[in-house]
């Protein structure tokens, strides 16, 4: 005989009550309904972010069963930044290629996991695409063997050579201001996907049981001020003494102070965390890494995006991140990025650091 669970049963039609009220939007549909508030509006943008979308949901897949699949640890080899790759590094870095390649609207890709950029050749037209895409396959990738969350970050950008010439490294090189879109995944008690295109960030949530985005967070905002400060405290020997006193600063019972120190490790979760909630994440140059740790083209300027869409603020401790001139791929840059007062209040500290020297 067929026993019906009658608890389980009202959770699933009280579920699909709430749903069928709120009418929610799903990613496509919000895709579409904003094409036009994009000056270059004609659908290749659109396409590309649903082709984004696709590939996130297969990376989520894998991420949520690499405990129990052969893609956890390293490969054996480093990347261009002199870093174990992980297998899941290589896999999601796979994914995005091959889902990017498909669509004719990308003509190059440059990712943190390659050397070089990727002229995309997979289809007769790819040459003719007026879009690159820079991209972080898997942030924070260290923490899958440990079950912590993890995220994709991705950039958007014109070329600015001739369509239907082959794709060029200046097409790659520019300044975060000229990005027309940009976003993150975090893949983590629940699947997320973040994104703007310069009209505001607006967040969708993954529901697993049909594979639908649908919007749950809509024209998110950072807090003017938060009390949150994200650093790997860890390093504090190493800082520049701006960022110790700036510590010192957060630290000290005065107001509504001391703040609380969260660092999870991965930059798309603590900047999620920050956004939502108020915070400033920071990683700062070391006596190790004068130039800083975190890549301007993958993962400072997409993020500066979202910070300043968002009504935060991004520097690299003392001028906008987005009005780097990049030099090169694989360049990295200082990052302070978070509420406005915060990253504010973190600058002065850097600034009277270097006037007393």
């Amino acid at each position: 005989m067929f026993h019906v669970n009658k608890k389980k049963y009202s959770f699933v039609k009280l579920k699909t009550t709430i749903m069928s009220k709120q009418a929610l939007q799903t990613l496509g549909e919000f895709i579409i309904e904003k094409q036009d508030d994009f000056k270059y509006s004609t659908g290749e943008l659109s396409r590309l972010i649903s082709s984004i979308r696709i590939a996130t949901k297969i990376v989520n897949r894998e991420v949520n069963k690499a405990g129990i699949a052969d893609i956890i640890g390293n490969v054996g080899n480093m990347n261009v930044q002199g870093e174990d790759q992980q297998k899941l590094d290589v896999l999601a870095n796979d994914i995005f290629i091959a889902a990017l390649s498909q669509r004719e609207v990308v003509c190059g890709i440059a990712s943190e996991e390659s050397d070089d950029f990727i002229e995309v050749k997979c289809t007769e037209n790819a040459h003719l695409s007026k879009y690159v895409v820079l991209i972080d396959p898997l942030d924070g990738s260290s923490n899958i063997d440990v079950n912590v969350s993890v995220g994709t970050i991705f950039s958007i950008y014109r070329r600015v050579s001739d369509p239907g010439s082959p794709v060029e490294l200046r097409d790659f090189l520019q300044k975060g201001v000229n990005q027309v879109a940009a976003g993150y995944v975090v893949y983590g008690s629940s699947t997320m996907i973040v994104y703007t295109t310069g009209n505001g960030v607006n967040g969708f949530t993954l529901d697993p049981s049909i594979g639908t985005y649908y919007l749950s967070h809509e024209n998110i905002k950072f807090p003017t001020m938060g009390k949150t400060y994200s650093i790997n405290e860890g390093n504090y020997i190493k800082f520049p003494q701006g960022v110790k006193d700036y510590i010192k600063y957060c630290q000290e019972e005065e107001g509504d102070r001391p703040y609380t120190s969260r660092y999870i490790g991965s930059l798309v979760s603590d900047f999620h965390r920050n956004m939502l909630k108020g915070g400033i994440y920071i990683y700062p140059q070391t006596s190790h890494s004068p130039n800083g740790k975190l890549r301007l083209l993958y993962e400072a300027n997409p993020m500066a995006f979202l910070a300043e869409q968002a009504g935060g603020k991004c520097t690299d401790g003392f001028k906008r991140i987005m009005e780097i001139e990049p030099t090169e791929l694989h360049q990295r840059v200082p990052f302070f990025c978070g509420s406005a007062a915060m990253v504010t209040k973190a600058e002065e500290f850097m600034a009277k650091a270097v006037n007393k020297n």
